[in-house]
C-alpha cells in the first residue's frame, strides 16, 4: 500500500519513552513523597491567592491578566514552530507570501504586547 510503518517507528519509541518517564515520576513521587499532610497542605490553592468563603469578596485580578497574557504569547510561539518547519518545503511565491505573512502576525503581537508594557500590565507591584 506504499506506507512504511518503519518511519513511524522513531515516533512510537518517542512515546514509549514519554509514557515510561511520565510513569516513572509519578511512581517515584508516590513512593519517596512525605505522607505527613497537615491544615496547610491540604488546603486548595487557587488563582494565586487564598481560598474565601464569599464569592462577592474582592480579589486582585492581576494573576488573571498576566496567565491570559502568557497563553497569548505562548500561542505565538506554537504558530511559529510548525510555519518555521512547513515555510521550507514551500514553493517561492508561496513561501514568500507566508512569510510576509507571519510577519504581520508578528507585528501585531509585538503592538500589542509593546501596548500592554506601557500600560503597566506585566508589572507585579
Amino acid at each position: 500500500m506504499g506506507l512504511d510503518l518503519l518511519n513511524y517507528l522513531p515516533i512510537i519509541i518517542f512515546f514509549a519513552l514519554a509514557t515510561a518517564i511520565g510513569a516513572l515520576f509519578l511512581i517515584g513521587a508516590w513512593v519517596l513523597a512525605p505522607k505527613k499532610p497537615d491544615k496547610e497542605k491540604v488546603s486548595a490553592y487557587e488563582c494565586g491567592f487564598n481560598a474565601f468563603d464569599d464569592a462577592r469578596m474582592k480579589f486582585d485580578v492581576r494573576f488573571y491578566l498576566v496567565s491570559i497574557l502568557f497563553i497569548i504569547f505562548d500561542l505565538e510561539v506554537a504558530f511559529l514552530f510548525p510555519w518555521a518547519v512547513a515555510l521550507k518545503h514551500m514553493p517561492t511565491e508561496i513561501a514568500q507570501f507566508a512569510f510576509w505573512s507571519m510577519m504581520g502576525f508578528l507585528g501585531v503581537l509585538t503592538v500589542g504586547f509593546v501596548y500592554e508594557w506601557k500600560k503597566g500590565a506585566l508589572e507585579w507591584e
